[in-house]
């Protein structure tokens, strides 16, 4: 008898589960839309109190938006190019920095973490660096590299890269002390205590410190565009506000939103998957 009035417990919990994570994202969609609601209210307000006829109304700039829906990756001229495609070249752009910054950041954040002098020595130089602007780097790049989207890359891997060192460093400062004694007891090479002992118990801050420096990345990126010109989302931005199209300009910054939103979205789930030891 136990048997049969058991064998219900699992589907029904099974359907629990789906019900609960189908609730929550109803739930999550429409918090979404009501802080979207709000948002076009705030919106419209300012658009009838506000003295600036320049300005769009949202049904204005909904129409705008739909016919750049139409064919996003046109590619008619250099001049005249779709929102998708000036999206895919400032993704591409940005994921050449935050990757040259990720190959720089994580070794020095190492260093830092497991080193007292290295820590002592070049934590103050990062805490000096890491608040200057991207606009401040650009010349510095611009000089050195010579072209405009290499100096656009090097200020997006240059600002990019702090988070990650500073995570990582306090992932490593922060290794639990028994696996160091068991490490050092077993006697492990310097490659084998990296790899199965240092990396494995700070990847979650690595993690969270690639999540930070994607978002900066990719806020860097319009900044850049707006100096270097020729291509990108930033140089779309720019050039329609030039162009006295306000409308583009603000379906551009709805566009920046949601990728960087999808970027964000991507680096919490891998980072949620990671984060065994919390």
């Amino acid at each position: 008898m136990s048997n049969i009035s058991a064998s219900p417990t699992k589907p029904t919990l099974a359907s629990n589960k789906v019900i609960k994570t189908l609730l929550s994202f109803i739930a999550g969609f429409a918090y979404t839309i009501l802080g979207l609601l709000i948002l076009v209210a705030f919106w419209s307000l300012i658009c009838i109190v506000a003295d600036a006829p320049d300005l769009p109304t949202p049904s204005e700039t909904l129409v705008t938006m739909l016919k750049l829906l139409e064919d996003p990756f046109q590619n008619d001229s250099p001049t005249s190019k779709g929102i998708g495609l000036q999206l895919l070249y400032s993704l591409g752009r940005v994921m050449k920095g935050f990757l040259i910054g990720t190959v720089i950041a994580i070794p020095l954040g190492a260093l830092i973490g497991n080193s007292k002098i290295l820590s002592n020595a070049l934590m103050p130089l990062v805490n000096i660096l890491k608040p200057v602007s991207p606009l401040a780097w650009f010349p510095i790049g611009l000089a050195v590299l010579k072209t405009s989207p290499s100096a656009t890359i090097f200020i997006i891997a240059i600002t990019s890269l702090w988070p990650t060192v500073v995570n990582t460093a306090f992932g490593v400062l922060n290794i639990n002390e028994d696996h160091k004694n068991v490490s050092k007891a077993f006697g492990f090479s310097k490659w084998k205590y990296i790899t199965k002992v240092l990396l494995p118990s700070a990847l979650p801050s690595i993690i969270t410190g690639l999540r930070l420096s994607v978002g900066v990345a990719w806020l860097v990126i319009v900044a850049g565009e707006m100096l270097s010109g020729g291509s990108g989302i930033g140089f779309y931005v720019w050039d329609s506000y030039n162009g006295g199209d306000l409308s583009k300009v603000i379906c551009a910054i709805l566009f920046i939103g949601i990728v960087g939103l999808m970027l964000d979205k991507i680096f919490t789930s891998i980072e949620k998957y990671f984060n065994y030891g919390k």
